[in-house]
């Protein structure tokens, strides 16, 4: 059995990530799609089965926060955070999560956790990745793929913080996103980027934006 395992896509499902899914026999996804297309198009692949990120909001509440399941004889669990894990996993053989955007793969005793980072848009220097699941019995074969990208070439130089912090301002005042970014200088994705975070981490200070996009 071939597992594709995904999360993190919010809004992009790029071409090489359904190059990747070929052959898959069912995608798992750990949340943050964002849009139903999304999963649409993955179920034209292999039959899909996701659980809800914290950016899944209208139109995604049929989505469940867990999923506790079984694939031909492996005993699956997913949720979108790490933090809302249950702390006794045992009986599982396989545990999925998402939305740190960071690839981590490591195995407690007979449980193989695994976060496949992010195949959605990139958080400036981390990874674009997902990860493909070779199962045969209770062993699981883990491929981790990292998806190129292109480095942007003469972004303007600019306060990181400073910038934030003047986006939370703009954004609070009602300003558009696009006269944000000729104001902060920032390319209009990483403004779109700091008010998904801001929006959907309640409380999240300017500094904590910076930690989360990996700064």
């Amino acid at each position: 059995m071939r597992l594709g395992i995904l999360s993190d896509t919010h809004n992009l499902l790029r071409s090489e990530v359904l190059s990747a899914l070929d052959g898959a026999d069912c995608i798992l996804h750990g949340g943050d799609i964002c849009r139903p297309d999304i999963l649409h198009a993955l179920e034209k692949i292999a039959p899909v089965y996701a659980v809800r990120g914290n950016a899944d909001k209208e139109g995604m509440d049929f989505l469940p926060a867990y999923r506790d399941m079984e694939l031909q004889g492996l005993h699956v669990f997913m949720c979108h955070k790490k933090k809302d894990l249950p702390q006794d996993l045992h009986a599982f053989d396989l545990v999925i999560c998402g939305h740190s955007h960071q690839y981590a793969e490591n195995r407690q005793g007979n449980v193989l956790f695994l976060n496949p980072g992010s195949c959605g848009p990139r958080r400036f220097h981390q990874a674009i990745t997902m990860a493909i699941a070779d199962v045969c019995g209770k062993e699981i074969h883990i491929s981790r793929i990292e998806i190129a990208h292109e480095e942007k070439k003469d972004v303007p130089q600019v306060d990181m913080l400073s910038a934030i912090e003047t986006v939370l301002r703009e954004y609070h005042k009602g300003k558009p996103q696009n006269d944000i970014a000729v104001k902060t200088r920032l390319p209009k994705e990483t403004v779109e980027l700091i008010i998904r975070l801001y929006v959907t981490h309640p409380g999240v200070t300017a500094e904590g934006i910076m930690r989360k996009m990996g700064l």
